[in-house]
């Protein structure tokens, strides 16, 4: 655990003595799952289910913010197993799925989602050709309901790849009306307007929170940073955490602590519940 500055340790110590009334939002993908080559066994850490238990005992929520679908996180987190306890603690667990379009709790225990967005359909006849003229037929291609995900992580030149797709799925996007979240070889299609952002205000006012803790390791989290920076300048305790890695610097840039992966995201999460007790 690295604080990047005297000033971010400082807000440390301001989240902790008021983690009663603070949220912890996460990422799941390289910060409570390891990224590994297939998404469909990105199992969430053994370690995570305990600690997110931990910790509900002293922050007011804990939320799961993530660009996969709902479902899908639950059942690789085990996480409606973690919600039931933490429901017999007096504590609520929230997931918001892809981009904050989908939300999951708890107390409601189902999944509230939109209909898919009407240029999926189309982008996805077009993709197959796109795939073969940018020399990446071998992409995995991750179907998550509202939004498609192109991954390059299993091709011999994956990074070269990803290179070669992103202009390509960009133009693609665009004139169905979609856009495209670069992320860690991969390249996620959605529909604009919703992102992680949304998900950080949304809790901040449903459960009038004094302060709020994310953690997220790559461009997808730019949103969710932003939105709490806002939240700083209204005046709430708050604290940005990346989930570092030789991959994506972006986070890096702007945390207020630096932690090695999903390792380092369960021993800041666990000083937390220890200091602020």
């Amino acid at each position: 655990m690295e604080f990047t500055s005297p000033a971010a340790e400082q807000r440390y110590a301001r989240l902790v003595e008021t983690a009663a009334r603070s949220v912890v939002g996460l990422d799941f993908d390289g910060t409570l799952a390891p990224i590994v080559p297939d998404p469909t066994r990105a199992l969430i850490h053994d370690d995570a289910p305990a600690v997110l238990l931990e910790l509900a005992e002293v922050v007011l929520a804990i939320a799961v913010i993530t660009g996969r679908p709902a479902r899908q996180v639950l059942d690789l987190g085990g996480l409606e197993r973690v919600g039931s306890a933490l429901g017999d603690r007096g504590r609520e667990l929230f997931v918001f799925g892809q981009y904050a379009n989908e939300r999951w709790s708890s107390t409601d225990r189902r999944v509230i989602s939109p209909l898919p967005p009407v240029g999926l359909a189309g982008f996805l006849r077009d993709l197959p050709a796109a795939l073969r003229r940018a020399d990446a037929a071998e992409a995995y291609v991750e179907l998550k309901g509202l939004a498609v995900a192109v991954h390059t992580r299993r091709m011999p030149d994956a990074d070269q790849a990803f290179g070669r797709l992103q202009p390509a799925l960009a133009g693609l996007a665009e004139r169905h009306e979609l856009m495209v979240e670069p992320g860690r070889q991969v390249l996620e299609i959605r529909s604009p307007g919703r992102h992680k952002g949304h998900a950080v205000h949304a809790l901040v006012e449903e459960l009038s929170a004094g302060g709020f803790v994310f953690v997220g390791d790559d461009l997808g989290d730019v949103d969710a940073f932003d939105a709490v920076d806002e939240l700083a300048e209204r005046g709430l305790a708050t604290l940005l955490v990346c989930s570092a890695s030789g991959e994506q610097s972006a986070l890096a840039e702007r945390a207020d602590v630096l932690v090695p992966g999903p390792d380092g995201v369960l021993a800041l999460l666990r000083r937390l519940a220890t200091d602020s007790r």
